[in-house]
């Protein structure tokens, strides 16, 4: 005898295992990297930012102590410090330097190698190959090149008659050379990922808009400043934004090459930084410094983001 399975013609309902909500699924996934990411940069970034706020000296483990009357005290000796003020000055304008010059020689190799029609992947494998050496390696081949008596730069000038004798000009020691020496080695290695980013958005662009503007009779220069220009503002300032992160972070190359000096002529924030808390071992006061560049880098990139909103926006 058969059992019957339905009742009135209808299915009973089957039951479900209980499922997780579409808005806590997405929460869940992101869990675990979202640990990681506490344990591993949270956890130490807020342990620097009390470090910031205490006399803290690793050779002195008893200074390690917090109190309200004294926690501005670290700020207040930093604003009054010529040298971290000089370092500041320093990295700005090695910062403002070097991105520019960074950006328009990759802009021009941007647009050249655009109208490249053969052998574009041989160039880009040529064009990468800077990056493929690490900072400190940069730094110490741009410090052989511009030793002042064995250097590579110096003995051509001199073999070019540019020069009386290989040594007459100390790179890495005179107040503007020393700077000049070190903008050189940055820009050099960071041309290819800003080259590679302008490139990739130039080959993104529209043909049909430049093939109208030539119809109408606009010249190389015009199409350029009136189309490529505008539309490539987006990626512009992504390409701005990383490179500036990066090259503000400018320690390999400036530790090989001068160490920030002589007498401090091309100390930047982050060598001085490391000279306050690694070689004198005040802790405290070198996160207080490291805070303060990490604030202005957050400024700094709201503030490129902003203008990449604009830019998408506007087109």
């Amino acid at each position: 005898m058969e059992s019957s399975t339905s009742l009135g013609g209808l299915k009973p309902k089957t039951t479900h295992p209980e499922r997780i909500s579409a808005g806590r699924f997405p929460a869940l996934l992101i869990l675990p990297a979202a640990i990681v990411i506490l344990v591993v940069l949270g956890y130490p970034l807020l342990y620097s930012l009390y470090l910031s706020f205490t006399p803290y000296e690793l050779l002195k483990p008893n200074s390690l102590q917090f109190e309200l009357s004294t926690m501005f005290d670290n700020y207040s000796k930093l604003f009054g410090d010529k040298i971290f003020w000089q370092s500041l000055v320093n990295t700005i304008l090695f910062l403002a330097v070097t991105v520019n010059l960074t950006y328009v020689i990759s802009l021009g190799l941007s647009q050249l190698l655009a109208r490249v029609t053969f052998g574009l992947g041989i160039l880009r494998t040529i064009l990468m190959v800077p990056m493929m050496f690490a900072p400190i390696m940069v730094g110490f081949q741009f410090r052989w090149f511009f030793n002042a008596n064995l250097g590579l730069v110096n003995n051509v000038l001199f073999e070019l008659g540019l020069l009386q004798e290989p040594g007459q000009i100390a790179w890495l020691v005179d107040r503007p050379l020393g700077m000049v020496s070190i903008i050189i080695a940055t820009i050099w290695m960071n041309i290819p990922m800003m080259t590679i980013i302008l490139l990739a958005g130039t080959l993104s662009l529209p043909r049909e808009t430049f093939e109208a503007a030539e119809v109408d009779g606009a010249s190389v220069w015009q199409q350029f400043r009136l189309i490529t220009l505008p539309l490539l503002s987006p990626f512009t300032y992504i390409a701005l934004t990383i490179a500036s992160l990066d090259i503000a972070r400018a320690f390999d190359i400036v530790r090989m090459m001068t160490d920030g000096g002589p007498a401090h002529r091309t100390e930047l924030i982050w060598t001085y930084v490391t000279r306050l808390a690694m070689e004198d071992t005040k802790f405290g006061l070198g996160s207080a410094m490291s805070w303060i560049t990490v604030i202005l880098s957050v400024v700094f990139t709201l503030y490129f983001f902003r203008q990449l909103v604009k830019a998408r926006v506007v087109q």
